[in-house]
């Protein structure tokens, strides 16, 4: 966030100079108003204090007047994604006047910021063409308690890496999802050693599906890793369950140096 600001004051500067041609948004008397973003919001300035908003979503920014219209004659709010920055002209309505407002590109301008890296309308897209591609690489694949997992695909793009990831229930026992962890261990463990596991998460994940009958396949994105040769990243599914089945998969540093590309 600390990265993002000195950029937002340079384009509000901006803003400043074309107030005159910002979409105009009205404020009816004791209705709250809704901005639909297209993703996350990062920042949110609200230039009244006759004004109050909060975000209910993640991509939702709702707004309403304190009192009175009697006290507000107008005002300009600012809404910046990881993406994209955007500019209201707010004024006194009433009812009848829309109170759902999206966020529409035209209305937006561009956050091209080096090193905020993609958005997560990006990755989703970015994940669901993967679910598309083909590799003929070998990965690891395991059978442990009626499971059988697979690494389908390891793929980059940028500072980013891309697992997708599927298992298949041979039993009749729905699996019900603890958690999917993962961790950078050591690849051989001798009985003398000091065992040492670093647990990483994604910063993204497709599907937050919390349970499969058949077949579960989701994919992962990580920002970019490395790790020593004597190690390994392991994927561990573990079910709720006292007993649970726990099932691990297996990627070596050379699987990632040599995984696919993917792009837009």
């Amino acid at each position: 966030m600390k990265k993002l600001l000195p950029y937002l004051f340079l384009l509000l500067a901006a803003f400043a100079h074309a107030q005159e041609k910002l979409p105009v948004v009205y404020l009816p008397e004791n209705l709250t108003v809704h901005f639909i973003s297209p993703e996350p919001v990062q920042y949110v300035d609200i230039s009244d204090k006759n004004l109050i908003g909060d975000l209910p979503l993640k991509n939702v920014l709702r707004i309403k007047l304190k009192d009175s219209l009697k006290s507000f004659t107008g005002s300009v709010i600012t809404i910046a994604g990881e993406k994209f920055i955007a500019q209201y002209q707010l004024l006194p309505g009433s009812l009848g006047v829309p109170t759902e407002i999206n966020i529409l590109p035209a209305d937006t301008r561009p956050l091209d910021i080096s090193g905020i890296g993609l958005s997560q309308n990006q990755l989703k897209l970015l994940c669901l063409k993967l679910y598309t591609a083909s590799s003929e690489k070998k990965l690891d694949k395991v059978k442990a308690f009626g499971l059988k997992g697979q690494v389908n695909h390891i793929a980059t793009l940028g500072d980013y890496i891309f697992l997708d990831i599927a298992f298949k229930n041979k039993t009749n026992l729905r699996y019900d999802i603890e958690d999917f962890r993962f961790k950078i261990d050591d690849k051989k463990v001798t009985k003398a050693s000091n065992i040492q596991s670093v647990e990483i998460s994604p910063v993204f994940v497709l599907s937050g599906v919390p349970s499969f009958s058949k077949y579960y396949r989701n994919v992962f994105v990580f920002k970019k890793m490395s790790f020593p040769g004597n190690k390994v990243l392991h994927t561990e599914l573990s079910e709720k369950q006292i007993s649970g089945r726990v099932v691990t998969l297996t990627i070596n540093y050379k699987d990632l140096l040599e995984a696919d590309t993917i792009d837009f």
